[in-house]
């Protein structure tokens, strides 16, 4: 599985950005869907994550700002982010894996796409 992420972007404290992540492959559907962050000098973190049986899960940080969702026709997984804060700005991941145990731990994941830079101004 080959992902490929977009939509990142400059935007004013209060915006929004919609993050989509395109896969490769006929299996996307039997993914468990995941985004994580990082900001510099942090460690990759969990944002929010989309399983094979369409549970959602999200940090208590972005709960009730983004929003996590996924076509499987279209093979992609979306992540709607409103009431951008600074605290927001790092490189954002996507990541699918099989049989996550684990949803925050990026460990579980087996495939990563190469990342899209969200940075928010105050």
């Amino acid at each position: 599985v080959q992902l490929q992420a977009s939509g990142g972007g400059l935007v004013q404290a209060g915006g929004s950005l919609r993050l989509s992540c395109a896969a490769s492959g006929r299996t996307f559907s039997s993914y468990d869907m995941g985004w994580f962050r990082q900001a510099p000098g942090k460690e990759r973190e969990f944002v929010a994550a989309n399983t094979l049986s369409g549970i959602t899960y999200y940090t208590d940080s972005v709960k009730g700002r983004f929003t996590i969702s996924r076509d499987n026709a279209k093979n992609t997984v979306y992540l709607r982010m409103n009431s951008l804060k600074p605290e927001d700005t790092a490189v954002y991941f996507c990541a699918a894996g099989r049989s996550v145990r684990t949803i925050t731990a990026p460990a579980w994941y087996d495939y990563w796409g190469q990342g899209t830079l969200v940075t928010v101004s105050s």
